[in-house]
């Protein structure tokens, strides 16, 4: 991520979770929404453009995936699986949180080689979610 693609992806992070967590207040993104902005900057952002445009991103601290987020018109056009490519280079260990209801996210994962191994109560939101872990070749 260049600096000038802050506002898309800050864009695409708030309509991606608006339309994907219908399960969570929206007041609950709105609240966190400064500190996103406040810390992309500062965090190993992958963005994925089509036609000139960031349609994509992926957030990766460590070993971490803090999260992958498409706009909504560009969702099961291989933009994810593209990104989660370019995480998985140079990696033998994945590790992220999604929450249970989300229920395309955990099957993209799935298909992704990702395994869950362990549910959780999110403690901000109250909503179950799991861990799930990636390693080459499993």
């Amino acid at each position: 991520m260049r600096n000038e693609d802050l506002d898309a992806v800050f864009r695409i992070w708030m309509s991606s979770n608006l339309d994907t967590h219908t399960f969570i207040a929206s007041r609950y993104w709105e609240r966190h929404a400064g500190e996103v902005r406040r810390l992309l900057p500062e965090s190993e952002v992958w963005v994925y453009e089509s036609g000139g445009s960031i349609v994509g991103f992926a957030g990766l601290s460590g070993d971490y995936v803090a999260g992958i987020f498409v706009e909504s018109n560009a969702r099961s056009q291989g933009v994810g699986h593209a990104l989660l490519e370019v995480l998985k280079c140079g990696h033998r260990f994945l590790a992220l949180h999604v929450y249970e209801q989300n229920h395309r996210a955990m099957m993209f994962y799935r298909r992704e080689g990702f395994r869950a191994v362990a549910r959780q109560t999110e403690a901000d939101t109250g909503e179950p979610e799991w861990r799930m872990e990636w390693r080459p070749g499993r």
